[in-house]
């Protein structure tokens, strides 16, 4: 296998990790955003300077939040404390596949060996309430997967997920979080999450310190794990579950995805079964994971997809912003189905800087929806 671990990229400053910590614990500002207001104009910290404008352009009556300087110190001085860190998606330990999902987190909280994340991932995720063989079964991929080189990425949550993180504990586990880093869920994972760190694995998450997770936080760590990972395993899902949701996005991502077969009688594998009819490859024992993945580990699949600021701060702002007929134009092209940012560049006849542009005042006064796809949707206040 070719060797996982070679780190790229450059390391931000103090004051522009600040600054990344300040943008994106900004009001409306998510990854898509985040990754638009840098490309637009060139720094967080310039981008920062221009939220409020932004916001009020794109219609919003409210006063626009940016969290401010102190708010960022504070909480990586909690990091800090706590043992853990933010790196950024241009930086040489930040996983390597994740840098290539689009809207990929510009930053990741961190605690325990970056070097887990570094090395070639297999994800695996299943049931809650797994049956005795799902859970053996999850944890004889993840020691064989293992043992081959990989690191095993899941959820931290009871059932497939806390056997596959067992079961690497020994050669390497990612737990994805949908809280903060020292929100832990659920309860009874705490002493195996404290295993995962101590042992020389990694925990990640996105969201802030002191964050619980709520249900809508899972399907952005669902997002997470198929990110870091090369292959996605999904062993006994229901119809409606988590697993098939980190299913979706391994497949949105053009990860490999398997699906390990069950009883058409059991409900937990109603949603395996199904990803089987559907086209994901089937799994009846480690190796056939380990072989479909095998040719992708030769060749260098990640490389780098850089999110950097230039060393000295400049100001890029656009030199001939839209006036306020072309900004009207933009929005009348927009409506509640969705529709391709590159059809509404040929629709107006419009820049795509300037309508890019447009897209961003809309986003950060809360009017823009993102979909998958570079789709996107209005609504009105």
């Amino acid at each position: 296998m070719a060797d996982g671990t070679r780190r790229t990229g450059i390391v931000l400053s103090d004051r522009q990790r600040i600054s990344w910590l300040r943008l994106i614990r900004s009001d409306n500002v998510g990854p898509a955003t985040f990754r638009d207001l840098i490309n637009t104009f060139g720094t967080a910290e310039t981008a920062l300077a221009m939220l409020p404008e932004l916001s009020a352009r794109g219609g919003s009556t409210r006063a626009f939040r940016v969290a401010s300087v102190d708010e960022a110190e504070r909480e990586l001085a909690f990091a800090q404390r706590f043992g853990a860190r933010f790196v950024g998606i241009g930086e040489p330990d930040y996983p390597q596949a994740l840098r290539q999902i689009d809207a990929a987190p510009p930053l990741l909280a961190v605690k325990g060996d970056t070097a887990a994340g570094l090395r070639p991932s297999i994800g695996i995720v299943g049931s809650r309430n797994a049956s005795v063989s799902g859970a053996k079964f999850a944890a004889m991929i993840a020691r064989e997967a293992g043992r081959a080189g990989y690191t095993i990425t899941s959820g931290l949550a009871r059932g497939i997920d806390a056997a596959a993180h067992h079961a690497s504990l020994d050669t390497g586990t990612i737990a994805a979080m949908a809280g903060g880093l020292d929100q832990p869920y659920p309860p009874e994972n705490v002493q195996l999450l404290g295993q995962i760190i101590s042992g020389g694995g990694l925990a990640v998450s996105e969201m802030p310190f002191g964050w619980e997770p709520r249900a809508r936080d899972f399907p952005r760590r669902n997002r997470l794990i198929a990110g870091i990972s090369l292959g996605l395993a999904v062993v006994e899902a229901a119809v409606r579950s988590g697993s098939l949701i980190t299913a979706r996005f391994a497949a949105d991502f053009g990860r490999l995805v398997f699906a390990v077969p069950g009883s058409p009688l059991d409900p937990r594998c109603y949603g395996t079964n199904r990803l089987i009819r559907d086209g994901a490859t089937i799994v009846t024992e480690p190796a056939d994971i380990l072989e479909a993945l095998q040719p992708l580990t030769r060749i260098d699949l990640f490389t780098p997809r850089e999110m950097n600021e230039p060393i000295e701060d400049g100001d890029r702002r656009m030199a001939v912003p839209p006036d306020d007929s072309e900004r009207q134009r933009i929005i009348d092209a927009l409506g509640p189905t969705p529709v391709e940012i590159d059809d509404i560049i040929r629709h107006t006849g419009l820049s795509a800087a300037q309508v890019y542009l447009v897209l961003l005042e809309l986003d950060l006064a809360g009017r823009l929806h993102r979909h998958a796809n570079s789709l996107v949707s209005i609504t009105s206040f």
